[in-house]
């Protein structure tokens, strides 16, 4: 049984392995480079004679020695990568979505909910239908995807879980959210936003940069006033931090440290001032900045 009481073998039979390409080849090279290192144990003597034959060199016993060292300790390597992506892929994001939906504190009043992103098998985004249904709300969560083929998928786990009632997808980009200011009381958003701007490459990363801090705005942007919002994100996070700042949200807070696919991973929640003000003149944040 998992923290959260779901039992982990459900979990993964209701929302699969969205990872599974990157596993399998994590594992076939553990496994390659396993057996490299088992036959550089078993016979040793014999590779070494094998080298000797082909490279006349003094310390052949020392490559072979060394060579059969770095196979094992590169095996011990991918299949400890094999087991966080297959633990990040499923067992950590829902695990993630429960401490996310944890820093809302009154479901009830809940009435418009988003989450910003890839929808995918909707684990966050029944996580929040899941919390709207206990608290007796009547609110709807809206998921948003780049990608219209995903909604299958979401909407049948939705149905597995029995939310589908609190649950519409909608297409959109999150750099340009398809909703008006003001329009949710929480919004949420898993592993997605260090993606946008990807298409810049390395070499533009000021370009890709920015492009993640719009995404920022325009979750502020569709938030109410005092509404809340949940980001949890890889690398970048203290960018979103900055930006929040920026934009005079209160309650920021990041919570420590998460390994999530090989790579530090923060969440940080925040809330909307109920005045939109900056210093003593009555004056409108911009949040699209």
């Amino acid at each position: 049984m998992g923290k959260t009481g779901r039992d982990w073998a459900q979990i993964y039979a209701i929302y699969g392995m969205e990872e599974w390409q990157t596993l399998f080849f994590l594992l076939i090279h553990a496994i390659f480079f396993s057996f490299l290192s088992v036959i550089f144990l078993l016979y040793f003597n014999s590779v070494c004679l094998f080298l000797e034959s082909l490279l006349p060199i003094g310390a052949v016993r020392y490559a072979a020695g060394f060579t059969g060292s770095v196979t094992a300790l590169s095996a011990l390597c991918l299949f400890f990568a094999a087991g966080n992506i297959f633990y990040s892929s499923v067992t950590l994001q829902w695990e993630m979505a429960q401490r996310m939906v944890s820093s809302v504190h009154d479901w009830s009043a809940v009435k418009h909910a988003l989450d910003v992103g890839c929808c995918g098998r909707g684990i966050l985004l029944n996580a929040v239908a899941l919390q709207l249904k206990k608290a007796g709300s009547s609110g709807r969560v809206v998921g948003l995807d780049r990608d219209k083929t995903t909604t299958v998928s979401t909407l049948r786990t939705a149905k597995i879980e029995g939310v589908q009632e609190y649950v519409t997808c909608r297409e959109g980009d999150a750099r340009r959210l398809p909703f008006n200011d003001n329009t949710f009381d929480v919004v949420v958003s898993g592993v997605f936003v260090h993606r946008v701007g990807k298409e810049y490459g390395g070499k533009r990363a000021a370009e890709a940069a920015a492009e993640r801090m719009r995404v920022v705005g325009e979750v502020v942007r569709v938030m109410k006033a005092g509404g809340v919002g949940v980001v949890w994100d890889v690398v970048h996070v203290p960018e979103y931090v900055r930006r929040l700042q920026e934009l005079r949200m209160e309650d920021i807070r990041v919570s420590e440290r998460v390994t999530a696919f090989m790579v530090s991973s923060h969440i940080v929640s925040f809330r909307k001032p109920s005045q939109q003000m900056v210093g003593p003149g009555e004056v409108r944040l911009d949040w699209r900045c």
